[in-house]
């Protein structure tokens, strides 16, 4: 068992917990999602799927990937089911797409069938490739939630050296995007009709999102690692522009402003949350379940993949009133963070031998 938190005695009951390894042996694991009958499928960031079965148990990798770009922070990343799993056995999953030809890379997304036996992906289909590819091993963004509507929301990274593209509509770097199961705009999309902008686009002046979750309301929520300083939570609305680069709290890595130094700018959106010293925050997920007790429903959880710890934020609508900082002595990268069928709350953390956490209540 891992880390024990406690804070305050009128919180004991609903704020004490520990983990418990599920599965070890992946290999810098980036998502997990649950398939029924206790099993679960993990990404391995150098390009596999491994089901992982309710006795924790690790199978073969998954065959019928397309190839993965597995370079720097690029590889296989994340991975959702669609809301109707259970009839369609679809699945959607983002990764770093090579070029055709020559150099370059880019954020994909996919779709694809999972085979009855859960051992090899059926009729895939690259249905969004992010534009244009460029030479980068960083910032591929890649977090995916599905709306009500079935439509999918992905966020995208500015590539790093391609920061300045986050503020122009000619491009996808530094975007959130919605498109349909088909890979088509959403027809509510902000920009579909405006000259030269491309239509997937959502909102703008994001730097890497790396987390991305559904509200209680059914709004999209982001987390985006910042430079040196100045991480954020978001609440990505329609053609709403988030400000990077030409706002943000941190700076240069080595020290410096970026741009003219400014936090906030008339037409820009200021963050929910924002951390300096940055935590590189991670997945991030709502807690619904009463396995917590009810002080913890309705929180935000985030992983830290700097810190190395699990978040807590309490909101009041969508302001943070309160962080709490989980297992501070889990001494791992938590990359990824999900509510599972059971209730419980699972953790990716993101090492060579990274293990699957089921975060227990201790009573």
């Amino acid at each position: 068992m891992a880390g024990l938190l406690s804070w305050g005695t009128a919180q004991a009951q609903s704020a004490r917990v520990t983990t418990e390894v599920v599965a070890s042996g992946l290999q810098n694991p980036w998502a997990v999602a649950f398939v029924g009958d206790g099993r679960m499928l993990v990404t391995e960031r150098p390009g596999r799927l491994r089901v992982v079965a309710p006795n924790g148990t690790l199978g073969e990798p998954v065959a019928g990937l397309p190839a993965v770009d597995a370079v720097g922070q690029g590889g296989l990343l994340d991975l959702i089911t669609d809301r109707d799993f259970a009839r369609n056995r679809t699945l959607y999953f983002c990764y770093s797409e090579p070029a055709a030809q020559g150099s370059g890379n880019s954020t994909a997304l996919a779709s694809a069938r999972l085979s009855a036996d859960a051992t090899r992906l059926e009729n895939v289909k690259v249905i969004f490739s992010q534009q244009p590819k460029v030479s980068s091993r960083l910032h591929f963004g890649c977090r995916m939630v599905q709306a009500a509507d079935g439509s999918l929301f992905l966020t995208l990274g500015d590539r790093y050296q391609r920061m300045n593209d986050a503020q122009t509509l000619d491009n996808h770097h530094g975007k959130v995007v919605r498109v349909r199961p088909d890979g088509s705009a959403h027809p509510d999309n902000p920009f579909r009709n405006r000259p030269g902008a491309l239509p997937e686009i959502w909102s703008l002046g994001h730097r890497n999102p790396q987390g991305a979750a559904l509200g209680p309301d059914g709004r999209l929520w982001i987390s985006e690692h910042g430079p040196q300083g100045g991480d954020e939570i978001n609440r990505p609305e329609s053609g709403k522009n988030y400000g990077w680069p030409v706002i943000t709290y941190g700076e240069n890595y080595g020290g410096g402003t970026i741009g003219q130094g400014l936090t906030e700018k008339t037409g820009m959106e200021q963050p929910v949350h924002q951390w300096t010293p940055s935590i590189a925050p991670a997945g991030m997920a709502f807690v619904t379940s009463e396995r917590y007790g009810k002080a913890w429903q309705g929180s935000l959880l985030v992983g830290a993949l700097k810190f190395r710890y699990l978040a807590r934020l309490e909101l009041d609508g969508a302001r943070v009133v309160k962080e709490d900082k989980l297992l501070p002595d889990l001494g791992r990268r938590v990359r990824d963070v999900r509510e599972g069928p059971d209730g419980f709350i699972y953790l990716l953390t993101d090492e060579r031998n990274g293990q699957l956490l089921r975060l227990v209540p201790s009573r």
